[in-house]
């Protein structure tokens, strides 16, 4: 592997771990002490989250076209300033409005600066090739949560949660930005590449399957994220062993990633996902069958490594069947179902917890068995793998 795709790999893989830490994992944390400050209520927090979920999967297919037009670089800093401009709103918050305003600009940033607008700038740039470079940003980036949540929750129990989010703000503004817009590979952008984007992205079987499975499995992940400490307090797992199976989440999608890499990098990207789809069910029973400690870190570590590898399958696996031509605009198009039905995940899970307690494990194995079914249907055939 070439210097300069290390580099690549190192920056991206670096700033989107800062980008998910900040963003798509804070609510877990920082929801019961902003609540508690601004008067507002957790469920009122989350469905502003998902108004702000909302907002990214709009942005899904104008973020594709910005990266197939060689736009990624801008595309990606951009995403770190409304990042500065969101968390420093959410520092200063004081009301609903306040807090509205902050999570909707945090929204549009995560439509233009998280795993899907980092994984079509990689398209632009390797191609058919970029399985790797995929696989390697999601193993650096497999420990945002690993990272994000001890890290805010230390900050907010030293010093505050307000300047907790100050502080991830000047990571962006002064670390994240500068690497995206200066370090990052510029990639080239042919006369046949403008001509392929004026074609129109036939909405085709395969399309549809691969749309399906995704949005169902990542209404898993969404809830999962959301609530993992809590849902695991209610299978039986004290609070203390809910965080320290939690942290287990971010290794566990490493270590699969690594897997990935290596063994299950001899086959289609589709069998991948089809193994990915089955962990959480299987982890769901394991818990819901033992309950308390040792079956929480069971359950942690079969989430994350399906969670780990299905992340890289939202960019391989487009990639191995359509090719490189318009690939930024078909991840936008097939991230649209899959952002959309996860917004209703946090304020759905958390109604769910409240009636079904741990038997809410046996709601979530639901999605993730039929994305499993969606990817069975689709064809892979040997040929179609793409080889570094």
């Amino acid at each position: 592997m070439s210097a300069g795709r290390v580099l690549v790999i190192v920056i991206l893989g670096s700033t989107q771990t800062l980008a998910w830490a900040s963003s798509y994992y804070l609510p877990a944390v920082l929801a019961d002490p902003i609540a508690h400050d601004t008067g507002v209520s957790t469920n009122w927090l989350f469905g502003i989250f998902s108004g702000a979920l909302v907002i990214s999967a709009l942005l899904g297919p104008r973020m594709g076209r910005m990266s197939d037009a060689g736009g990624g670089n801008r595309m990606l800093a951009g995403s770190n300033l409304l990042f500065t401009v969101s968390l420093v709103l959410l520092a200063f918050a004081q009301s609903m409005p306040m807090l509205a305003a902050a999570w909707l600009v945090l929204g549009v940033g995560m439509g233009f600066g998280l795993y899907d607008a980092a994984f079509a700038v990689l398209g632009r740039i390797y191609g058919t090739n970029a399985r790797g470079a995929i696989t390697g940003i999601t193993l650096i980036a497999g420990f945002a949560s690993t990272i994000g949540w001890p890290l805010t929750a230390w900050g907010a129990a030293t010093i505050g949660w307000r300047d907790t989010c100050l502080a991830w703000a000047v990571l962006h503004l002064f670390v994240a930005l500068p690497l995206n817009y200066w370090a990052l590979l510029r990639p080239t952008v042919t006369g046949a590449d403008r001509k392929a984007m004026d074609q129109p992205v036939p909405i085709d079987r395969p399309m549809i399957l691969l749309g399906f499975a995704f949005a169902a499995a990542w209404i898993v992940t969404a809830g999962m994220a959301a609530h993992f400490p809590r849902i695991l307090e209610a299978t039986g797992a004290s609070h203390a062993q809910a965080i320290a199976a939690g942290a287990l989440i971010g290794p566990a999608q490493v270590g699969a990633r690594m897997l990935e890499a290596s063994v299950l990098g001899r086959f289609h990207p589709v069998v991948s996902a089809r193994l990915a789809t089955l962990t959480h069910p299987i982890g769901a029973s394991v818990i819901l069958a033992a309950g308390g400690g040792v079956a929480a870190s069971a359950f942690a570590v079969l989430h994350g490594s399906g969670n780990g590898i299905i992340t890289i399958a939202r960019g391989t696996v487009p990639l191995a069947i359509f090719g490189p031509v318009n690939y930024g605009y078909r991840l936008g198009i097939l991230g649209m179902p899959a952002r959309f039905l996860s917004a209703a995940a946090p304020p759905g899970f958390a109604l769910l917890i409240d009636h079904l307690g741990g038997n809410v494990l046996i709601v979530s194995a639901a999605p993730s068995l039929s994305a499993c079914a969606a990817l069975c249907l689709l064809r892979c055939p040997r040929s179609e793998v793409p080889r570094q």
